[in-house]
């Protein structure tokens, strides 16, 4: 088990892939602890986690308050000991689908806002805590809209964009004690529900189905698939793990060879 007896953090655990990340961390052998605004959506993944026979505990926070971060993750180090391992999984609240010339600001500017105020409390206040604590691996979710400019996403790639810039300055300021900082780039898991629902509009605009608009995505990367929400929370693994010992202000490229670094 690559995470053994470490004591792991995901923050936006009740969705499709922060809920993966705490599983696979969980096989891996973590103690995890799941956050996120709402307690239902954190109990059923819960559940899935223990029937597998995985330690778990959930808390309602809000990753957009300083204090509640902060609260939280004393409450578990008083319980569970240092945090070794965080993942940011937060959901943005992007709007897609429009022109940015057709699109109001606000819309525009809710996923740069959501996804940068959310980690910066999480992302400052973990590495601050692991500083002290021996080190330990922060690492979160971005998209291949990241490097490559998309129609129609409107300010989703910008986000991508700041927060990957926002961990390389976080590793930088906090690799001297210790703390990796990583992200996974995803090309966006046609089996994770959002992107689902976001391809089948695309689909219906295109007049063609969804396994035909999968297939046409998957022709443009080397290895004929899109990557797998599994297989993006095992690249979280990967980064978490002591075997990512030397990475730090980059990223596991998983998007299946779309974007050659």
């Amino acid at each position: 088990m690559l995470l053994r007896n470490r004591t792991a953090i995901v923050y936006g655990g009740s969705g499709a892939v922060g809920g993966a990340v705490a599983k696979a961390f969980a096989r891996e052998g973590a103690r995890v602890f799941i956050a996120a605004r709402g307690r239902d959506g954190l109990e059923k993944v819960a559940t899935e986690i223990r029937a597998q026979g995985g330690k778990v505990e959930v808390a309602p926070v809000d990753a957009t308050d300083k204090a509640a971060v902060e609260a939280h993750l004393a409450e578990i180090a008083a319980k569970a000991g240092p945090v070794k391992i965080m993942f940011n999984a937060i959901e943005w609240g992007d709007t897609q689908g429009e022109e940015l010339a057709d699109m109001a600001l606000e819309p525009f500017l809710l996923p740069i806002r959501k996804s940068l105020t959310s980690w910066f409390f999480t992302g400052t206040v973990i590495a601050r805590h692991m500083a002290v604590n021996g080190g330990g691996a922060i690492g979160g979710i971005t998209a291949n809209a990241a490097r490559e400019a998309y129609s129609r996403v409107g300010g989703f790639g910008v986000a991508c964009a700041a927060v990957e810039h926002f961990l390389r300055q976080l590793a930088v300021e906090n690799g001297p004690s210790g703390v990796r900082v990583t992200w996974v780039r995803s090309p966006g898991s046609p089996d994770t529900p959002g992107v689902r629902e976001i391809w089948e509009r695309r689909a219906k605009e295109l007049g063609v189905t969804f396994d035909d608009l999968h297939r046409e995505f998957a022709s443009n990367t080397p290895l004929r698939r899109i990557t797998a929400l599994a297989q993006v929370a095992d690249a979280a693994v990967l980064m978490a793990s002591d075997l990512a010992a030397g990475m730090t202000a980059t990223m596991a490229n998983a998007t299946g060879g779309a974007q050659v670094d």
